[in-house]
């Protein structure tokens, strides 16, 4: 039994949210606290986790070389491909 369950309290970790994997759709999590805070997630025990340094600085590099590049490929997605239009219509009623 959790305290949740006691104190009927929802303890929101994590709000469902919608997004995409390659073509399909997939269920996700935006993380509602801690360090990850806002970040969307496959996984909600994923946001209590410490940042990854490394990845942190490998990301900080890409987009200094391919930042503008980055940008224009995201922006393209979201408005031709599918998957990601639906994403878009499925989370705007949430």
């Amino acid at each position: 039994m959790l305290v949740a369950d006691v104190l009927s309290i929802g303890l929101d970790e994590a709000k469902l949210i919608f997004g995409r994997k390659g073509t399909k759709v997939v269920k996700k999590y935006r993380c509602t606290y801690g360090r990850k805070k806002g970040r969307i997630v496959a996984n909600p025990s994923v946001c209590g986790q410490p940042l990854d340094i490394k990845k942190r600085f490998i990301l900080k590099k890409t987009k200094a070389r391919l930042g503008k590049r980055m940008v224009r490929k995201a922006m393209r997605t979201k408005r031709f491909n599918p998957a990601s239009r639906i994403i878009a219509r499925m989370n705007r009623r949430r």
